[in-house]
């Protein structure tokens, strides 16, 4: 069974792993789980309040197929968490990493957006809160998730298409991301 491992942080965006958290079990049968860089209670962006038990270490030890970084204000402050031992030790140990949003943030500390085609909210917002960052010339400006050498990175407003990454990375076949992407869509055409 495929396994993705959901990162909140106080604040997290309730919209960007929704359709993760909400999906992938009970339709897909994906094992998913939550974990946080300082376990305990808190609340989300939206005010939904969740007690995340799992941590950092616990996840690396679970060894997921994708590890993904939820977004939230928390990321353009002072006191993010410093991820990137985490995040470079489970890329080293197999996992796709995924970031969306402010979550992009914790990938491009770690050095992770450096070297590859990536996206986030804009590069600007990259090089205020990044200090390590140094991948703008390999920034693309695009409204949905983008996945290069197992880093999948997204905008905020791209739950959809950072979801269906994230399936394709946890071993979802093509037809069956695009079955969702499509259900998801139906109601724009």
């Amino acid at each position: 069974m495929a396994r993705i491992g959901l990162v909140l942080t106080p604040g997290f965006a309730d919209w960007e792993y929704a359709f993760i958290a909400g999906t992938a079990a009970p339709f897909y049968g994906i094992d998913v789980r939550f974990f946080a860089p300082a376990p305990g209670s808190f609340c989300s962006q939206g005010g939904l309040a969740v007690t995340v038990e799992g941590s950092l270490q616990q996840c690396q030890e679970w060894k997921p197929d994708v590890v993904v970084v939820v977004g939230g204000m928390v990321w353009e402050r002072a006191e993010a968490p410093d991820m990137a031992d985490f995040l470079q030790t489970s890329r080293l140990g197999g996992a796709t990493l995924a970031g969306i949003c402010g979550g992009t943030l914790a990938l491009a500390r770690a050095g992770l957006l450096n070297t590859i085609a990536h996206t986030s909210n804009s590069v600007d917002f990259l090089k205020q809160n990044a200090a390590n960052y140094t991948g703008e010339a390999l920034y693309q400006g695009c409204p949905g998730a983008m996945v290069a050498d197992r880093i999948i990175s997204a905008p905020g407003p791209a739950p959809v298409s950072f979801t269906c990454a994230v399936f394709e990375a946890a071993g979802l076949s093509s037809e069956t991301v695009l079955q969702f992407k499509t259900m998801l869509a139906a109601e724009h055409k």
